[in-house]
């Protein structure tokens, strides 16, 4: 099972971003989008049509990015989303989802489709972050992401920045001598090796210690259709 939408080159970004209007005329208005760059796309939106802007939000501006989800695999998967966010009542995926309550405000309406689409497939097993760019526009979701997507806050990090960040995301943390490198897989009791990858179970008193595939493959027992878990629980814990 490849990822939704085909493979892409990797360090590549795509997002789908939600716009809040600022303009007191046109208030509460949103737009969805798709990117490759955040900052450059709200500049062109605000600049109109003229700065490679939509039509829907050209001269209706100033626009605020306020949230946007990436770490989609590929441009197309991230289209696909951006179309179903945009019409959610034409998405089969989404049939599940009440259309918009007369009482319920554009922006909160966006959200809550956005709830139910980051649990919905394909979408729920894809490696997606929520990140809000302006927090004072924070809001829970209901039906909550699923545990393996992380909430973020604040802009992007630069591509410089962000690709030094993972190519080395413990750069910053003091190296420790591993004393258990010898230690055997709770699950299949053969030797852990670092090339490998292994994992511990972060409960306390927990002394679990699995090959990363091992532990996949015990998650996997109730989803026997999947290729990759989503949560599990720890057969040690």
């Amino acid at each position: 099972m490849g990822p939704a939408g085909g493979a892409t080159r990797p360090g590549r970004f795509f997002g789908v971003y939600l716009l809040y209007c600022l303009n007191p005329r046109h208030r509460g208005r949103v737009y969805v989008g798709f990117t490759v760059n955040p900052a450059r796309r709200v500049q062109q939106h605000n600049g109109g049509r003229k700065k490679g802007g939509a039509w829907r939000t050209s001269g209706r501006g100033p626009w605020e990015m306020v949230l946007i989800v990436h770490g989609f695999p590929s441009a197309v998967a991230a289209l696909r989303f951006e179309w179903a966010w945009q019409h959610p009542q034409a998405s089969r995926r989404l049939a599940h989802v009440a259309p918009r309550l007369r009482s319920e405000a554009t922006f909160d309406f966006h959200l809550r489709v956005l709830a139910h689409m980051l649990r919905a497939p394909p979408w729920a097993r894809l490696p997606l972050t929520l990140r809000w760019l302006r927090s004072d526009f924070r809001r829970e979701l209901c039906p909550p992401p699923p545990p393996h997507v992380p909430l973020a806050f604040g802009p992007l990090l630069p591509p410089v920045l962000a690709s030094k960040r993972q190519a080395d995301p413990f750069a910053d943390i003091e190296s420790q001598p591993d004393q258990d490198a010898e230690a055997p897989c709770t699950l299949c009791a053969r030797t852990l090796q670092d090339e490998e990858g292994s994992l511990c179970c972060p409960h306390p008193g927990c002394s679990l210690r699995a090959h990363m595939i091992c532990l996949a493959e015990e998650f996997l027992q109730k989803e026997p259709g999947q290729l990759l878990p989503l949560e599990g629980q720890c057969p040690g814990a």
